[in-house]
């Protein structure tokens, strides 16, 4: 099998960690996108990825970045946007360019990086475009509204993409995550029942899952929540 190269933007701790390692134990080059690289230094030389910097935000940013990409590794066969902000408050006080960044980075930047990939992956024929989302993809929660607005447009984007690339090869998929993820919300020696945060090595070998889907079978959408959550 040909090696595979997995681009991952807004790399940081947790999931996207995981899906680096889960990853690059899979023979994946790894590329680890994100406008600090200093704190990917590590995690890069674990996994032998290549940490890349760019803003997300800009169309030029993310063109010269995926340009890198095929330089150093390859046309992407996998492409994750995991990139977020969270910017929380009641709506008579939200700063409007606040809201703004919120959506930029968890929407727009999204929308830049499907349109570079998808215009690689379409020159193949082939290749995955996942997005991650979060409970707030699909239920908004008072004083969360910047963050969904810019979770539900995600949402929107893959699903739009889901049905404009698939029959032409490419395999679009968005995650929910209904619920915290250990690596990012777990305390030592909490109290509470075992497991009721998302194990980000969980999340990261069903992504790897759903890249290995055959296309007769392949999933759009999936939530991903511990036992413990609510619907």
């Amino acid at each position: 099998m040909t090696q595979e190269t997995a681009v991952i933007v807004g790399a940081g701790k947790g999931l996207s960690a995981a899906l680096a390692r889960r990853l690059a134990k899979e023979g994946f080059r790894v590329a680890l996108v994100a406008r600090d690289v200093e704190k990917l230094a590590a995690l890069a030389a674990e996994t032998g990825g290549v940490a890349i910097s760019a803003d997300a935000q800009s169309p030029q940013a993310v063109e010269a970045m995926f340009a890198e990409v095929d330089r150093t590794l390859g046309t992407p066969d996998l492409v994750v946007f995991n990139a977020a902000m969270r910017y929380r408050g009641p709506i008579e006080v939200l700063d409007p360019a606040d809201v703004m960044d919120t959506y930029a980075v968890g929407a727009f930047a999204g929308f830049l990086t499907a349109q570079a990939a998808a215009r690689r992956m379409l020159q193949r024929g082939s290749g995955s475009l996942f997005f991650t989302g979060a409970t707030a993809s699909v239920k908004a929660m008072p004083h969360s509204v910047p963050f969904a607005m810019a979770k539900f447009a995600l949402r929107a984007l893959a699903q739009g993409l889901a049905r404009e690339l698939g029959p032409r090869g490419i395999h679009v998929a968005h995650f929910v995550i209904d619920g915290g993820i250990a690596s990012s919300w777990a305390t030592e020696g909490e109290s509470g029942p075992p497991d009721k945060w998302l194990d980000p090595a969980a999340i990261a070998e069903t992504y790897l899952a759903v890249h290995r889907q055959h296309r007769s079978a392949w999933t759009a959408e999936m939530e991903l929540r511990p036992w413990v959550e609510k619907f």
